[in-house]
């Protein structure tokens, strides 16, 4: 569900079915080599005997007459394993065709997350161009196409008819087209045999470490009813844990050295350049963690003067003593 605002600007917000393993290609090609079996057929006499003959008493014409019935199912033989008919290409809607002149930037080559509300801006923009109903079903099109998903999926900000980045791709929207395009992409044939889930699990947690969340925060957010999604992002953050696991371990022992990158690196038989990313990643999250903690502190701080406040307005003031 990429927009809020219409049906038709919003790519899927899950899977339209839950996701499944790529199929066989074995089975795959098994079933497309099948055709259907020709009846089979009674052979002429070629010995020069007399024609047997028919069941109803009548007799064969001449010898190097053939048998209808093998000519018949012959032909239907050789109809099944002629080539299929190349399919005509399908033709692109005209509104998208107007769409991609007025703003190439984004109906062109490379597709670019819209701003929500880009209906309405298009008709306000070309009020006499564009039929309201037709626009509808050409961003339709657009936005559940895989390149559009693509551009979702990879966090780009959206954009208006300027061209210009105006807003985050909320994360939810980042998660459903990561999933969908991971969806489409195992159901294809070519890709079949490849598997993506470990592509997609390094891509899910990328997206949620942009996204600035909690771990608790995001899963809320994204998570919906299809339970082999909801598996696959408890597995991403499962190797997310380790990994992090791993980062803190390399880190605290590189602090403990006093060595250089190098030098440590070369101590374990590692790459340096891979041994920085590893400390600078356990860095990040060190910092990350100490300012939640922050701001976890501040904010219940906030919430007990609040509480204070309220509770002092609420009681009423002491009446004061009788005088003597």
């Amino acid at each position: 569900m990429i927009d809020s605002v219409s049906a038709q600007e919003q790519p899927n917000a899950a899977p339209a079915a839950p996701l499944a393993a790529p199929a066989s290609a074995e089975v795959a090609s098994g079933a497309a080599a099948q055709a259907p079996e020709a009846a089979p057929a009674q052979a002429a006499s070629t010995d020069g005997a007399a024609p047997r003959p028919r069941a109803d008493g009548a007799r064969r014409g001449g010898r190097n007459r053939r048998n209808p019935g093998v000519q018949q199912a012959s032909s239907g033989v050789a109809d099944a394993s002629a080539p299929a008919a190349p399919r005509a290409p399908q033709r692109v809607h005209p509104a998208l065709e107007q769409l991609a002149a007025l703003y190439p930037h984004l109906f062109g080559a490379v597709f670019r997350p819209l701003k929500r509300g880009i209906f309405q801006d298009l008709l306000a923009a070309h009020p006499e161009m564009f039929e309201r109903d037709a626009l509808k079903v050409a961003l339709g099109i657009h936005t559940r196409s895989t390149r559009y998903l693509q551009s979702v999926a990879a966090g780009e900000k959206r954009h208006d008819l300027a061209g210009q980045p105006v807003e985050d791709m909320a994360p939810e929207h980042v998660h459903h087209a990561l999933l969908e395009v991971y969806r489409r992409r195992s159901n294809s044939k070519a890709r079949a045999t490849e598997d993506l889930l470990p592509k997609l699990r390094n891509r899910m947690m990328a997206a949620f470490e942009t996204s600035g969340l909690t771990r608790e925060a995001y899963t809320e957010l994204v998570q919906g009813r299809d339970e082999t999604a909801n598996a696959i992002l408890d597995e991403a953050f499962a190797e997310w844990a380790a990994r992090n696991a791993k980062d803190e371990a390399l880190l605290r022992a590189f602090e403990a050295s006093g060595q250089t990158l190098e030098a440590f690196a070369d101590m374990y038989g590692m790459v340096a350049r891979t041994v920085g990313q590893q400390i600078e990643r356990a860095r990040k999250l060190a910092a990350a963690a100490a300012a939640a903690e922050v701001a976890a502190a501040a904010a219940a701080v906030a919430a007990a003067e609040e509480a204070a406040e309220v509770a002092a307005v609420a009681t009423p003031p002491a009446a004061p003593a009788d005088e003597a």
